[in-house]
């Protein structure tokens, strides 16, 4: 969809946190049956990091990350209107969002969390154009963060070999409509598959022998690894063409291509289907694994930290995962 705009919407800032603790290939082979060439050739991961700490959770790690974006542009918190959190696993299932705005000063904004686990962040960046768009807001603040360490079942292969924690932030200003990087976007979910991708809950007791009604739990995250490396190399290519159709902008117009880092097999299929060149895909899943809502913000970061992307280049970003929910973002930096 190409906005209709009366204002536009640029990313000014960038910012990222991760954990201290690195978890290698090796050591995860002593949890588990597997080794460091298994896992390194099925899915292009080297090692993760993980919150380790008790009493740390995604608020640790989002006020970090919030914090660099803004102190990169001098900003003060008490000019952020908005705060977003991308998340799916909060520190409270109320949310996080507001333990954030008090952690790092923001006393004026308005803090809500969205949940859209590995589309998060792309979610996130698009409900902020909106608001910047029709100039309801100046500064928002858009946080992408997960520690699934917690909802990981640690002897199950399939998927404590694939996650991490980490967070990531931008700040994106309301501009004129000559400056919008905000160009496109294209949202999807079919919720059909939701339980391809999930963090299940489940009855497991009687309240009380009187009252018919229980109480439960969440289990530990589940995954359909073939459903859902399937539904991402069909359904992510088709929603960046359509995103690109929308505005009238060719494959060959494309600078970088930066995907939800979820498995470099996913990167590498989708960027053929497309036929982008590797070299510009933009990807750190080998030090960092998949970090849900995380992983577009941190690898965004890193990249410009970088000077990979200069001023004007084109940016396809595309988030897909739990819902399933898919969707791309097109930028111009």
């Amino acid at each position: 969809m190409k906005p209709s705009t009366i204002q536009g919407a640029k990313i000014i800032s960038t910012g990222s946190a991760i954990p201290n603790y690195k978890l290698t290939n090796q050591q995860i082979s002593s949890i588990v049956e597997t080794s460091d060439e298994w896992i390194f050739t099925r899915t292009g991961i080297k090692e993760r990091r993980v919150l380790i700490n008790s009493g740390e959770s995604v608020v640790n790690l989002g006020k970090l990350a919030s914090l660099e974006a803004l102190t990169k542009v001098s900003m003060n918190p008490l000019e952020i209107d908005l705060i977003i959190l991308a998340t799916s696993s909060p520190n409270n299932l109320f949310g996080s969002a507001s333990e954030i705005q008090y952690e790092i000063g923001a006393f004026n904004a308005l803090a809500f969390d969205l949940t859209a686990a590995c589309s998060g962040f792309v979610l996130g960046i698009v409900t902020a154009s909106q608001f910047l768009f029709t100039k309801t807001y100046r500064n928002i603040l858009v946080i992408g963060a997960d520690v699934l360490s917690k909802w990981i079942d640690w002897s199950d292969r399939s998927t404590c070999i694939l996650f991490g924690d980490a967070a990531g932030a931008v700040v994106i200003q309301s501009c004129n409509n000559l400056s919008n990087s905000i160009l496109g976007f294209d949202l999807n979910t079919d919720g059909s598959y939701s339980s391809c991708l999930s963090i299940p809950y489940k009855d497991d007791i009687k309240v009380h022998p009187n009252f018919n009604f229980h109480q439960g739990s969440f289990k530990y995250l589940s995954m359909n690894g073939k459903e859902v490396y399937k539904f991402a190399v069909s359904q992510v290519p088709m929603s960046i063409l359509k995103c690109l159709d929308d505005i009238d902008m060719s494959i060959e117009e494309v600078d970088w291509l930066l995907l939800h880092q979820a498995n470099k097999r996913i990167l590498t299929a989708v960027a053929d289907k497309l036929s982008i060149s590797h070299s510009k895909i933009i990807s750190n899943l080998s030090n960092y694994g998949n970090t849900s809502a995380a992983s577009i913000p941190l690898a965004l970061d890193e990249a410009v930290q970088q000077n990979k992307i200069a001023n004007n280049s084109i940016i396809v970003i595309s988030g897909f995962g739990a819902g399933l929910t898919w969707g791309t973002v097109i930028i111009r930096w």
